[in-house]
């Protein structure tokens, strides 16, 4: 028996999810929630095989999340499924050591297939976002860049990203106006739009 350890934000897709999954003789969903930061200790209490993740939940995100597994509970693989088919996000789960990225459009039959591929030591990827992931490339920002322009696409301003990262005022506009150039952008918001495309914030 294969156990599921599922977080997705959306009350009526999670439930729809338990019941495909449950509707599998060999796979049991021991565990839910709409949260990132319960994964971690759902799946220590749970033990589950595989833990399925939305990316984008409250608390920390599904990549993050499955980073965090993979250090403190090897043993729980993780798919991650998902709306946000960007090639950035396929690229950041790769390197949290996830073992399958599918969109959430994907054949039922195929996100039943892909819990047990993984369970069994595989990987799964969508392969059009794979091919995508490699014609797109590498982010052109630095880890600094890509913070201080994720800070500002949360509203955040120059004197409170300074604050958060303990730089100076000064610091952040030469990181911003940095990222806003590397990324050929009209100006600050045109950058975040761009990179968020990307997958890259």
């Amino acid at each position: 028996m294969v156990r599921v350890l599922l977080a997705e934000d959306m009350l009526i897709l999670r439930r729809a999810l338990v019941s495909l999954l449950e509707l599998e003789p060999d796979i049991e969903v021991v565990a839910e929630t709409d949260n990132g930061d319960r994964v971690l200790p759902l799946a220590r209490e749970y033990r589950p095989d595989v833990a399925v993740l939305d990316i984008d939940m409250p608390g920390i995100d599904g990549i993050r999340a499955a980073a965090r597994l993979h250090r403190e509970l090897p043993g729980c693989r993780t798919v991650i499924l998902t709306t946000l088919g960007r090639p950035g996000n396929l690229r950041r789960a790769m390197e949290a050591k996830v073992s399958g990225f599918l969109l959430k459009d994907t054949d039922p039959a195929r996100l039943s297939a892909a819990v047990r591929e993984v369970a069994a030591g595989g990987r799964v990827v969508d392969p059009e976002l794979a091919l995508t992931a490699l014609q797109v490339g590498n982010s052109p920002l630095s880890d600094r860049e890509a913070e201080v322009l994720r800070l500002a696409s949360q509203g955040e301003d120059v004197p409170e990203i300074a604050r958060t990262l303990f730089l100076s005022a000064g610091t952040v506009r030469n990181y911003l106006t940095t990222a806003v150039t590397k990324l050929s952008a009209r100006n600050r918001m045109d950058a975040v739009r761009i990179a968020r495309d990307a997958g890259w914030l």
